[in-house]
């Protein structure tokens, strides 16, 4: 018997002992596995389609994206796009002036990329049109949730029928995150690898540790910020503005002059061509036209896009409104700020 004991022990000992550590049996916790099809995964998928909003200002389409580099030719002049800083390099051409016609012409053929990372060869503007017609109007609800971002690398565990660690995913970007959502289906189970995390709209980061936090996540940043789902190209260019910035260009420019002033489709700025503009940190505004002066006050509040600016002029009537600030620059030797309201815009620019 002893012998037979023997054996048999030493048969057991070699069957536990050929069991490697990655062959072991581990349980995915059930309340972080990742299931096709479920409201987080739906989310997830949502929230790492391309967005094509961001070069609005070349194919006038938020669905769709053109792969640079891309060559177009703005207004006349001729630019090859590499990177996305080059889409302000447009942007300048086409501000240059308020009464010319904008043309922006694109050398084709191009590679546009669609929301699901697909690719497709462009050979004409028809062609592109008809891409285009897909994709929702101005600022109309889409599929994309851009108030949120993943912060990469994350990863992800897979598991086989019987509960085996097989494989650890790393994903790197939003292609390769819209990729693994729409294959969740090849995997007995999937598990996040938590913490991971998540950037808002306004640039702060939030930790995520599970499932849950992340879908209360996503659903709570939906719809929290302004996508940008339009083709007015300067429609955002106070994203960080602040009434600071108005009092830091009054204090060191005190003399300004109306550089535009469009009132119901009529341009009056030649009306205005002798008067001199200071806007004076006490909030209060003096206006000198040769040998007559107007007075008045100003004030500003709000931030970035939301700034509303309130100007009242004594007899000058034309300037006297509560006006968005649409956007500030300044440069060496020359600052200046624009006003709109509605389809109305007061430009006033200084030499300083």
């Amino acid at each position: 018997m002893k012998p037979l004991l023997i054996i048999l022990l030493g048969l057991l000992f070699v069957m536990t002992s050929c069991r490697t550590e990655d062959d072991l049996t581990i349980d995915p916790p059930v309340e972080e596995t990742l299931a096709a099809n479920s409201i987080i995964a739906n989310l997830m998928s949502k929230t790492s389609l391309n967005d094509g909003s961001f070069d609005n200002i070349i194919d006038n389409a938020s669905c769709l994206s053109i792969q640079l580099p891309v060559t177009v030719t703005v207004n006349g002049t001729t630019l090859t796009i590499t990177d996305t800083s080059g889409y302000q390099n447009i942007e300048d051409i086409l501000d240059l002036f308020d009464d010319d016609v904008d043309t922006v012409v694109i050398t084709y053929p191009i590679t546009v990329i669609l929301t699901d990372f697909s690719t497709l060869v462009v050979n004409d503007d028809s062609e592109l049109a008809a891409l285009a017609v897909n994709c929702n109007g101005d600022n109309q609800f889409d599929d994309d949730i851009e108030c949120i971002d993943f912060q990469y690398p994350i990863t992800a565990s897979v598991f086989n029928a019987n509960n085996d660690l097989i494989n650890t995913i790393t994903i790197n970007n939003d292609n390769e995150m819209y990729n693994f959502i729409e294959d969740l289906d090849d995997y007995a189970a999937v598990t996040i690898n938590f913490p991971i995390t998540i950037i808002l709209a306004d640039g702060t980061t939030q930790t995520i540790s599970n499932i849950q936090e992340l879908e209360n996540a996503i659903e709570t940043a939906e719809d929290t910020c302004d996508e940008d789902d339009d083709n007015d190209y300067n429609d955002d260019d106070c994203d960080n503005c602040t009434t600071s910035d108005l009092d830091a260009i009054f204090a060191d420019c005190m003399d300004w002059t109306v550089d535009g002033l469009e009132l119901n489709d009529m341009d009056l700025e030649d009306n205005y061509s002798d008067y001199i503009f200071t806007f004076n940190s006490d909030g209060t505004i003096t206006v000198i036209e040769n040998a007559n002066t107007f007075t008045g006050t100003w004030n500003a509040s709000g931030t970035g896009n939301n700034i509303m600016v309130t100007i009242s002029i004594t007899g000058l009537p034309d300037f006297n409104n509560t006006w968005n600030l649409h956007e500030i620059e300044r440069e060496a030797g020359e600052a200046e700020f624009e006003l709109r309201f509605g389809e109305d815009e007061l430009e006033f620019e200084s030499d300083c």
